[in-house]
C-alpha cells in the first residue's frame, strides 16, 4: 500500500489531557503501518521541532512528536506546578497507550535522551530500542559545569552572562536564575533570557545572532522558566540516577551518539553510560558540537535510524 507522505503534516494530531491540569500536544508523523518512534525533545522546557523528524526515512517510520508539560504548544505553556521528571514519564507512557502503540523506538537527544533512558529503564516492555544523542546525565557536575564551570574555558562570555546577577550571586547563578524566572519583574527576565540565550548560542556553538524579541523573546522567558525550574531541583534525580538506569537496559538494543566537542553535554557523560550499559553502541560524531544538525551528528542519526530499521539493532551484523 502506497500513499503520500508530508513530512510537515501531521496524519493524526492532538492533545491529551494528563494529570495536574495539564495537557499536551502531540502529532503523528509519517507512515502509519511504519516502525513507531517517539522522539524527545531536549530542554528542560524546550519544545519539538519540525526539524528532528529529517533524521528518519519516514517512509518506513511512525514518528512521534509532543512537547513536554509547560513547553510548546502544550498548555498551561511555561506553567512548573505539577510539572516533575516522575509526571513526563508518565505522559510518556500514557501517550503511548492512548496511541495504542504496544513498542516504539525511543528516541531523545540531551534532556531528552535523559528521559529516554529512564522512560525505558520503567518501561522495558514496551520499548523496541534506544536511541541517544548528546545525552545529560543530570549530575550536579553537569549542571554546574553548564552554569559556572565552562567559564574556565569562554571567560568573557560568562563575565558578560553573570553580570547580569549581583555581584554576590554570581558564583551561584542557578538559584538565582531560578528566583528570576519564578517571578514577576518581566524586564529583568527580558534582559536575563536575552543573556542566557547569548550564552547558550557560545556553548552551543551556534551562529551570532540578534538578540531574540517579541514572541521568540516571549517563548524563550517560559522555556527558561520551565528550564530553571528543574535544574534548581536537580531535576528530581538523584546523584548517578541515570547511570543506575543504563544498567537496566541490557536486554535493550541501544545507541549512544555524541559530539566529540560538544562543550554543553561533555563526552564523557555518554562514554560512562556505554561502560554502564554492556552491549551498547557508542559512536562519536567527529567535529560535532551540541547542535544536532551538524553535519557529523545528521548522518550519525540518519544511519543509526536507517540501521535499527532494517535490522531491529543499532549493531552492525559481524
Amino acid at each position: 500500500m502506497t500513499f503520500p507522505i508530508n513530512p510537515s503534516t501531521p496524519f493524526d494530531e492532538g492533545w491529551l489531557a494528563v494529570s495536574g491540569g495539564h495537557r499536551i500536544a502531540y502529532g503523528q508523523y509519517g507512515n502509519p503501518h511504519g516502525i513507531p518512534a517517539v522522539v524527545l525533545h531536549g530542554g528542560p522546557g524546550s519544545g519539538s521541532s519540525p526539524a528532528q523528524r529529517q533524521f528518519f526515512d519516514l517512509a518506513r517510520y511512525r514518528v512521534i512528536q509532543f512537547d513536554q508539560r509547560g513547553c510548546g504548544r502544550s498548555e498551561p505553556v511555561g506553567e512548573t506546578a505539577n510539572n516533575q521528571t516522575g509526571l513526563l514519564l508518565e505522559d510518556i507512557e500514557t501517550l503511548r497507550q492512548h496511541l495504542q502503540i504496544p513498542r516504539w523506538l525511543v528516541v531523545g537527544g540531551s534532556w531528552g535522551a535523559t528521559l529516554a533512558v529512564l522512560y525505558a529503564a520503567a518501561y522495558p516492555d514496551v520499548v523496541s530500542g534506544v536511541l541517544l544523542r548528546g545525552l545529560f546525565l543530570a549530575t550536579k557536575s553537569d549542571i554546574d559545569w553548564f552554569f559556572q564551570g565552562a567559564a574556565t574555558d569562554y571567560p568573557v562570555e560568562w563575565r558578560t552572562f553573570s553580570s547580569l546577577a549581583p555581584s554576590e550571586a554570581r558564583n551561584e547563578l542557578l538559584p538565582w536564575l531560578f528566583q528570576v524566572f519564578a517571578n514577576d519583574d518581566a524586564e529583568l527576565q527580558r534582559r536575563v533570557a536575552q543573556g542566557w540565550f547569548a550564552w547558550e548560542s557560545v556553548l552551543g556553538s551556534s551562529p551570532v545572532i540578534a538578540a531574540p524579541e517579541g514572541e521568540v523573546l516571549h517563548k524563550l522567558i517560559k522555556r527558561y522558566r520551565v528550564q530553571s525550574h528543574y535544574l534548581q531541583h536537580s531535576c528530581w534525580l538523584a546523584e548517578g540516577a541515570i547511570l543506575e538506569a543504563c544498567t537496566r537496559l541490557n536486554d535493550l538494543p541501544v545507541c549512544l551518539l555524541h559530539g566529540d566537542s560538544d562543550v554543553i553535554c561533555r563526552p564523557q557523560s555518554s562514554q560512562l553510560a556505554h561502560q554502564y550499559c554492556p552491549g551498547s553502541r557508542l559512536e562519536w560524531a567527529a567535529g560535532a558540537g551540541h547542535n544536532p544538525f551538524h553535519p557529523g551528528m545528521m548522518k550519525a542519526m540518519t544511519d543509526a535510524l536507517s540501521l535499527f530499521a532494517g535490522s531491529g539493532q543499532f549493531l552492525s551484523a559481524p
